[in-house]
């Protein structure tokens, strides 16, 4: 099979950024009676598969005789199988004709060819309306300065409307037919760009499409090796239409020594063209076998302590088709997730036909660890504390604990009281009620700073005051001054 005037199909279903293709069945000839002694080719499918269009050459009931190529289609029947093939009526002329796309209703078809100037040859394209059983006269498509070479190009046009891909050979064209892109907004198709030297090459490149999700471009050629004269393959989009990833040949399942091109699926099925059996095309099918759904599920490692973030959820994903991507509600993209706080964490995973699957797992927190206090009273004159024994011993004790338990600061607040019976040691009651604090200040910070502890402990005072009764000589009464006589500490 020689390269013919091409065209492109509009693609069902979603074939995602991280493309790989699908396991299949053993390909076999599409049943039923499109396949002829004449040569078939180029399958078009209406949205739900019920029509096929495919062109036929080599057939003496061509508009144009046995070399012409006609439009032919076919309805699917109830068992699956195309048959009862017709012409479209209104279209075919005694040039090569083919369909390089079908609408979302199916009420217009995209047409190779401009069917203007002369002798309805101009190189180009065309759309026609659905007129009762047939169709109305095509117009034509402008797309600027396009300037095609040679007898070989073709197009495909989206599901949407907005996307053409164009093959053929013009100025800007590195070997044989290059791939281009046109786009459509305000109802005016821009001038083709094209596409880039990753997908072309000095060989040709021909009969382009894209999935419904406009990521991953299907096309054939004989300019990046493979299995014979031109192999099928598929490349993903990398972000700008000049930018896709180092194309991927199908393999031996679909590409054989001989000329395969005009890859499409529909449904759970996907055809092709291919002379490997004859020396002329037939369209062959395979079913797409489908994957075994993916799953996900998470658990979690909770906060060791308060305050500290080392929480963690591990994935498990089961079924799907590798590679997977992941996508937390936290930002994170790796399939487990580290250092994470207190809360509730839903991962997504997507596998690399684009199934998708959802879980959520949350990471708690200990409590905040309680604070603590201590009040000692003093004795007449006496400003001294130690942590080496009773209390004071138990409270940095106690504020080790709180630093323990995730605490990152902790802060000891210093509240010294003295009465009002007189000291002659400290010459004045403000002196004792200072020195007080002071003396403690100095011994927790001692403390703290021999453990390696005084970046997570401050020692601040707060309050040293003089208070309670007036001295009446009544020195002996401990009652009455006694609870003037104190240290508070508190932590927060």
């Amino acid at each position: 099979m020689k390269k013919q005037l091409l065209l492109g199909v509009v693609v069902l279903g979603a074939f995602g950024a991280n493309a790989q293709f699908w396991k299949i069945s053993e390909p076999m000839v599409l049943p039923g009676t499109v396949n002829t002694e004449a040569e078939e080719s180029m399958p078009v499918f209406s949205k739900d598969s019920s029509i096929l269009y495919f062109t036929r050459t080599y057939d003496a009931s061509n508009n144009g005789g046995e070399y012409d190529q006609d439009i032919w289609y076919s309805r699917r029947q109830p068992n699956g199988e195309y048959t009862e093939c017709e012409k479209v009526k209104n279209i075919n002329n005694k040039f090569n004709n083919a369909v390089f796309g079908v609408s979302r209703d199916g009420k217009s078809i995209y047409l190779l060819n401009a069917y203007e100037g002369k002798k309805d040859m101009e190189k180009g394209c065309a759309i026609s309306m659905q007129k009762g059983n047939g169709w109305e006269s095509p117009a034509q498509i402008e797309i600027p300065t396009l300037d095609i070479e040679g007898d070989f190009y073709g197009f495909h046009v989206n599901e949407d409307e907005n996307i053409m891909i164009i093959s053929y050979k013009g100025p800007g064209s590195v070997g044989e037919e290059d791939l281009y892109v046109s786009t459509k907004s305000g109802g005016a198709w821009s001038a083709p760009v094209h596409m880039g030297s990753t997908l072309n090459t000095t060989g040709f490149e021909i009969s382009p499409f894209l999935n419904k999700t406009q990521d991953t471009l299907f096309f054939s050629s004989n300019g990046h090796g493979g299995q014979g004269d031109a192999d099928i393959f598929y490349s993903v989009k990398q972000g700008s239409w000049t930018s896709w990833s180092n194309p991927v040949n199908l393999g031996p399942k679909v590409n054989s020594a001989k000329f395969d091109a005009y890859f499409s699926y529909s449904g759970n099925m996907i055809y092709w063209s291919s002379n490997k059996e004859s020396e002329r095309s037939d369209i062959y099918m395979a079913y797409i076998l489908t994957p075994p759904p993916v799953s996900i599920t998470c658990s979690s490692t909770n906060m060791s302590s308060y305050g500290v973030k080392d929480g963690r959820v591990d994935a498990t994903v089961k079924g799907g088709v590798e590679p997977y991507s992941f996508s937390w509600t936290n930002g994170g993209t790796t399939e487990d997730i580290m250092g994470v706080g207190a809360g509730e964490y839903t991962v997504t995973v997507t596998d690399a036909v684009g199934q998708t699957a959802s879980s959520t797992c949350s990471v708690t927190e200990p409590p905040a660890p309680m604070d603590i206090s201590l009040k000692h009273f003093f004795d007449y004159n006496a400003d001294k504390l130690t942590v080496e024994e009773g209390k004071l011993k138990e409270f940095v004790n106690g504020v080790e604990k709180i630093v323990a338990q995730g605490r990152p600061m902790v802060t000891i607040t210093i509240n010294s009281s003295a009465s009002y019976v007189p000291t002659t040691t400290f010459k004045t009651n403000d002196k004792l009620a200072k020195s007080r604090a002071q003396q403690i200040e100095k011994e927790l910070n001692q403390y703290f700073k021999s453990k390696g502890m005084d970046a997570k402990v401050k020692v601040q005072i707060i309050a040293a005051v003089v208070q309670g009764p007036k001295y009446e000589g009544d020195f002996d009464n401990q009652d009455k001054y006694r609870p003037y006589q104190f240290i508070e500490l508190q932590t927060k």
